[in-house]
């Protein structure tokens, strides 16, 4: 039996120490800029100026915690150690991806290629099965975030689809840090910290000298950070997530068996090689072709407006109009539009409550609703989606640096 009962209270005293490290914080501090980047972005397509709050980076720091424990206690069960990961490589060759494309900074991308120089130039020295199992595992976590928060903090945003037609939607990005508690072969002989496992572990064999039966394990705290990056234009955002953290999570899974079986059939290593990026890639196909042949649904209505987003604390979002509502008569006129809305909000005095009638969401419940006024210099709150009037929008373009370089020099 697996002596939970030894590991578990370790994993969770290494996952507290993160506390006080500093560079804990400064993952943080970079995570807490990115969402600073998607606040403006809101700022921007709503035209006026939020509070800002340090909700988002709360919520980032729990869920990372909570996904780090996971992802530990999975690492720990496979047997996965540092020693053969190969992690001295895997950053910088991430970052030279990154320059090419940001969402090459993956480590399915270079854990992949450098599984592969391994196996054609046997260099750099890595033992394979822990570093597509590392990567596997990560991913195994990323999905799992994903489904449970990937849908937070979603930003509006105008998009042109291939028709040419002007819609509506929602750029996904969440960032969380990571506390990984990972195994560290310690030597043969017993140490106050070290963990002996059952005999018949581990699945994924560390490359170290001697019986394993004998060998004794420390648990060590390793700082690392995750994010997710995806587009909602033909569902609502929990719904698009949720799809994505399926297509990773399989993909993680299938990765994870490729690596264990590598460790004892050499010949699969060239598989599980392969399939770490080109896995990667095709669940990143999988996810725009769903996402892209299906009809967009933030798109305008003839029986009244369609709301792309509700922003929150103001009169509409208090009279319960969400994402994709529509709303049909404000102050017992009929709204198609933007002008005929902001008509509607005008006819009566700025004391008197405003009556709104609306349908919700799929379910379609005619719902009539009575709100506030705005305050001073408050909006009403509501986001439509992009009508007739709209020229702006956000391109979808995500070259890096090498990418955008390699494209002028094609130009000439």
């Amino acid at each position: 039996m697996f002596p939970f009962d030894q590991v578990l209270p370790l994993i969770i005293a290494n996952i507290g120490r993160v506390f006080f490290n500093p560079i804990f914080w400064l993952v943080v501090f970079l995570v807490a800029l990115q969402y600073r980047r998607m606040a403006a972005a809101k700022e921007a397509i709503y035209g006026i100026r939020l509070k800002q709050g340090w909700g988002d980076v709360f919520t980032a720091v729990v869920y990372g915690i909570l996904g780090g424990l996971i992802g530990s206690v999975i690492m720990v069960v496979v047997g996965l150690t540092l020693s053969g990961t190969g992690l001295i490589y895997l950053w910088p060759v991430a970052i030279l991806l990154m320059l090419i494309n940001p969402r090459f900074l993956c480590f399915a991308y270079a854990g992949g290629i450098i599984a592969l120089s391994n196996l054609i130039f046997n260099f750099p020295q890595v033992n394979i099965s822990q570093l597509l199992a590392l990567v596997a595992i990560l991913h195994l976590v990323e999905s799992l975030l994903i489904f449970f928060s990937g849908h937070l903090g979603a930003v509006p945003a105008y998009f042109k689809a291939a028709n040419g037609q002007l819609v509506g939607g929602f750029t996904l990005q969440r960032f969380w840090p990571i506390p990984i508690v990972a195994l560290m072969v310690v030597g043969q002989t017993f140490l106050p910290e070290g963990i002996n496992m059952p005999d018949w572990w581990p699945l994924i064999k560390p490359e170290i000298e001697g019986d394993l039966k004998n060998a004794v394990y420390t648990l060590i705290p390793v700082i690392a950070a995750l994010g997710y990056g995806d587009l909602a234009l033909a569902r609502p955002p929990v719904k698009k997530s949720r799809l994505s953290a399926y297509f990773l999570g399989v993909y993680s899974l299938v990765l994870l068996l490729f690596a264990t079986l590598a460790q004892n059939f050499k010949e699969l290593a060239l598989l599980a090689a392969l399939f770490s990026p080109l896995g990667h890639e095709l669940i990143i196909f999988m996810g725009k072709k769903i996402e892209f042949q299906a009809s967009p649904i933030y798109i305008s209505s003839p029986d009244g407006v369609r709301v792309l987003d509700t922003l929150k604390n103001t009169p509409a979002w208090q009279a319960g109009i969400r994402s994709y509502d529509l709303v049909l008569r404000v102050n017992g006129l009929p709204v198609f539009d933007r002008v005929s809305l902001e008509n509607s909000l005008k006819l009566k005095e700025k004391q008197e409550p405003i009556e709104v009638e609306y349908l919700q969401g799929e379910t379609q419940n005619y719902r009539r609703e009575i709100c506030q006024p705005p305050r001073e210099g408050q909006p009403f709150g509501l986001l439509l989606v992009p009508g007739k009037e709209e020229r702006s929008y956000l391109e979808l373009n995500s070259s890096g640096l090498l990418g955008r370089w390699w494209q002028k020099l094609r130009r000439r």
